[in-house]
């Protein structure tokens, strides 16, 4: 659980990038407890970790050394996440209140030229990993196995949400 001395001086983006480290590691967690993990949740979680790299590069205005959807092998997903989290962790630490206003230019994945503020783009990184830390969560579930609760209140609270299966159709 994060406490009030958490990185960086916005305690809300140090409480998201906090989760953030946090359901990386529990969905590493989840695949590496499969006896075969499915290559579609380890691509997506490549996804996760290929784009959280990417956006970091966009805002510290460097080059990316990883694509949107590396292919990495579980060994590697390990090594990547831990490198984001704290290349993340201290990159937020390094900003003023005023510098999360800035506003960087940069080309998407299509090759389209936007700028975001800095804030807004550690926001993306935060929601775009939850997003398809749920689709893996899906997948692992549909190949029998028992997928790793991510969820921002099991985070806080330091013990799983409560787990309610879909009725059956």
């Amino acid at each position: 659980m994060p406490t009030d001395a958490a990185f960086g001086g916005d305690r809300q983006l140090s409480k998201l990038l906090d989760h953030l480290a946090w359901a990386d590691k529990r969905v590493l967690d989840s695949l590496r407890a499969m006896t075969h993990p499915d290559q579609r949740a380890l691509d997506l979680y490549a996804h996760v970790l290929g784009a959280e790299h990417v956006w970091l590069s966009r805002m510290m205005e460097r080059v990316p050394r990883e694509k949107i959807w590396p292919d990495l092998t579980v060994g590697r997903a390990e090594t990547l996440a831990a490198e984001n989290a704290a290349s993340l962790r201290s990159f937020l630490e390094s900003l003023s209140a005023d510098q999360l206003q800035r506003k960087v230019a940069y080309k998407n994945s299509a090759g389209l030229a936007f700028e975001s503020t800095i804030e807004d783009m550690l926001l993306q990184v935060a929601l775009h990993g939850c997003y398809h830390r749920g689709q893996v969560a899906l997948v692992v579930r549909g190949a029998g196995a028992e997928p790793a609760p991510t969820d921002y209140i099991a985070f806080i609270r330091g013990a799983p949400a409560a787990v309610t299966l879909p009725p059956q159709r």
